[in-house]
């Protein structure tokens, strides 16, 4: 019977081990993701932040351009 008993403490290693890599797979590829999801989000932040730039010069062209015409009908707005 010594013979089963090595081939069952085998098997269970062998379990073990599988189990262990398996793990080691599933961790790895969640921190792929997640590093992969992190620099999508912050390439997709600093192009919303430079759009948010670029629309911030473009409103104030428009407000200096506003004021400086001379008369367009309308009130100047209080400042």
């Amino acid at each position: 019977m010594p013979a089963k008993e090595s081939e069952a403490e085998t098997a269970s290693v062998d379990k073990a081990a599988s189990s262990e890599s398996s793990s080691a797979d599933v961790n790895a590829a969640v921190e792929e993701l997640l590093s992969s999801l992190s620099d999508k989000f912050a390439s997709i932040s600093s192009e919303i932040f430079a759009k948010m730039d670029e629309m911030s010069r473009r409103i104030d062209g428009l407000e200096s351009a506003l004021q400086q015409r001379p008369d367009s009908g309308a009130t100047k707005p209080p400042q």
